[in-house]
């Protein structure tokens, strides 16, 4: 199988020179005509960086795609391991020449595992922190979700009228409420709908 060696080289401004990343790809045997050059900020996303994508397609089963810099594919850790993890599941192999990493070679997909691992630990961090600052705040009574429409009083107001007749309809345009929010307020006071307004 003849594997190619496909190149992406990019800056995140227009005055900024190409000439070492470019360099560097040449003399790891990436041919000019392989090349994919892109001017354009890595904190986009990869859909937003029109060369990267024309690599991606380029690149076949067994073909290896090479970088100066991993920083130089994707500015998140969440994009690099998102690009490489498609890499993978292709079949093709990654090299980045500043970080000495190689996919092809044991050592270099133990790195980058161990960099994913890494990743995956610290988005785990983060969601843990998320739960447990949400069950401090509710602890000390703070409410998330959007807040009631109608105040105590309306709502006392709302369920005597409901109790006495008044159509759902009517209380809609009386209380300048939608009828998820007029339910919701009956529900909330363990009010039973009637037969007619279900």
């Amino acid at each position: 199988m003849n594997n190619k060696k496909l190149g992406y080289a990019r800056v995140s401004m227009y005055n900024q020179d190409l000439a070492l990343q470019l360099d560097a790809l040449k003399i790891a045997g990436v041919k000019d005509a392989d090349i994919y050059v892109e001017k354009i900020s890595g904190r986009l996303s990869k859909a937003k960086r029109p060369q990267l994508d024309a690599c991606l397609k380029k690149l076949k089963e067994g073909d290896i795609l090479v970088v100066w810099k991993l920083d130089r594919l994707g500015r998140s850790l969440k994009d690099l391991l998102n690009i490489i993890q498609e890499l993978e599941e292709r079949k093709i192999r990654f090299s980045s020449l500043t970080e000495t990493i190689d996919t092809s070679s044991p050592t270099g997909r133990l790195i980058f595992h161990v960099i994913a691992a890494f990743g995956e630990f610290e988005r785990n961090l983060i969601k843990e922190r998320s739960v447990a600052g949400l069950a401090a705040a509710r602890k000390r009574g703070v409410v998330f979700g959007r807040r009631q429409k109608l105040s105590r009083k309306q709502q006392e107001k709302l369920i005597q009228f409901y109790k006495s007749g008044t159509p759902i309809k009517k209380l809609m345009d009386q209380f300048g409420i939608s009828k998820t929010c007029l339910y919701d307020c009956l529900h909330t006071h363990n009010i039973n709908l009637k037969k007619n307004d279900k």
